[in-house]
């Protein structure tokens, strides 16, 4: 509705877990919740969607200790899954289509207890503070 906003959940993993409970409840389904947002990226144009909230997967995919294509060992190969299912969930749900929810099928994960905040840099390794 025009002149109104929708304010982001306080606690985006407790929201994610609650969908996720009711969909199972519902439905006997266990399936990954993310709740994502906009954002902005720092030395790079335009927005993309990331994750704000997480709720039956891990949000990283670590590659570290297995093999490349050419048999090397991989050392720092961590794709931040839930951030890039949260971007090519905003290419079907557009930025202006009022499509609050996308499913996205056949994409293969382990089921996992995954936080938001498993996708936090530590403070230590933050590159911009």
């Amino acid at each position: 509705v025009n002149g109104f906003a929708t304010l982001l959940p306080l606690n985006s993993d407790k929201s994610a877990k609650t969908i996720q409970t009711k969909i199972f409840n519902e439905t006997g389904k266990k399936v990954a919740i993310i709740i994502s947002d906009t954002f902005g990226r720092p030395f790079r144009l335009g927005q993309t969607n990331c994750a704000i909230g997480i709720s039956g997967l891990n949000p990283i995919l670590d590659y570290s200790g297995t093999l490349d294509s050419f048999n090397r060992i991989l050392r720092v190969t961590a794709i931040a899954i839930a951030d890039e299912l949260s971007a090519a969930a905003e290419l079907v749900m557009g930025k202006t289509k009022k499509c609050p929810v996308s499913i996205i099928r056949d994409y293969s994960y382990d089921f996992a207890d995954g936080h938001l905040n498993d996708l936090i840099r530590p403070e230590n390794e933050d590159l911009f503070k």
